[in-house]
């Protein structure tokens, strides 16, 4: 494991023992606010569904873009017709707060997707307390065992969540533990390399009725058109929208490109 990610995960444990010490109530079963079909949202038939993400830093990238709330780029993206908003909300490394995401929730009605280090179960139930439609998992970050256990309490709870892979181990490590929707990280975590080439040579081995998600490296119309014509029927767009000098108008170029008649 790269020392980077080693690093951001040990801050993650700190966090979660943190979290653990303040006694988070496990007792709501209640949202904060109706949950919302993640897994519907990206099923549009012959259409590529974007996912426009909210960060503003990023280990790889930087600072992305200077903080703007994040409850008017959400009204952006839902304009430009983005199917889903995915908000980081890491602190430390990618300049995000928790703490936006319910205000987020209300702002817009799309599903809202928390794009965190999940690693244990305690976050989901934070999560769910703070109005998430959906969760990512990144498969490379957690046992078989410990990735089934919060597939199915996200499960239980009515939260999607998107299973993160970048290699054939992962894929059918997420798949064996019962991952419905797959996405595909273009982006190596060892090295930070980003190649689309990596969802073409996964998509073969995911089986057909698995919602699959491109993510890293679309930052063009021609990317998604590509991705389009090999199956994929969703993508994840961050940092490509952030830096835009006009984020509405790049979201909503991304969004037609994936439409039918894009």
């Amino acid at each position: 494991m790269p020392s980077r990610l080693a690093e951001i995960l040990a801050v993650k444990r700190k966090e979660i023992e943190d979290l653990k010490n303040m006694s988070l109530s496990r007792s709501g079963t209640v949202a904060p606010l109706p949950i919302r079909n993640f897994k519907a949202a990206l099923s549009s038939p012959d259409e590529v569904s974007l996912i426009a993400e909210i960060k503003f830093a990023s280990p790889s990238a930087g600072v992305i873009r200077e903080r703007v709330d994040p409850c008017t780029i959400g009204g952006w993206y839902a304009a430009a017709g983005a199917r889903a908003i995915s908000l980081v909300t890491d602190k430390r490394f990618f300049g995000g707060t928790l703490g936006d995401l319910l205000p987020l929730k209300k702002a817009v009605p799309i599903p809202v997707l928390r794009k965190d280090f999940i690693l244990d179960e305690i976050q989901v139930e934070e999560s769910f307390q703070y109005g998430a439609d959906a969760l990512l998992l990144i498969a490379r970050c957690l046992s078989r065992k410990k990735l089934r256990r919060i597939l199915d309490l996200c499960r239980d709870r009515g939260m999607a969540a998107l299973t993160e892979v970048h290699s054939k181990p992962e894929l059918f490590k997420a798949l064996d533990s019962g991952a419905d929707i797959i996405g595909i990280n273009n982006r190596d975590l060892r090295t930070f390399e980003v190649h689309l080439q990596t969802t073409l040579d996964l998509l073969s081995q995911i089986p057909k009725g698995t919602t699959v998600v491109s993510e890293s490296g679309i930052s063009s119309s021609e990317d998604i058109r590509l991705l389009k014509e090999k199956g994929v029927r969703a993508v994840l767009v961050g940092t490509a929208i952030m830096r835009s000098p006009d984020p509405l108008e790049k979201a909503r170029e991304l969004a037609l490109a994936g439409q039918s008649h894009g």
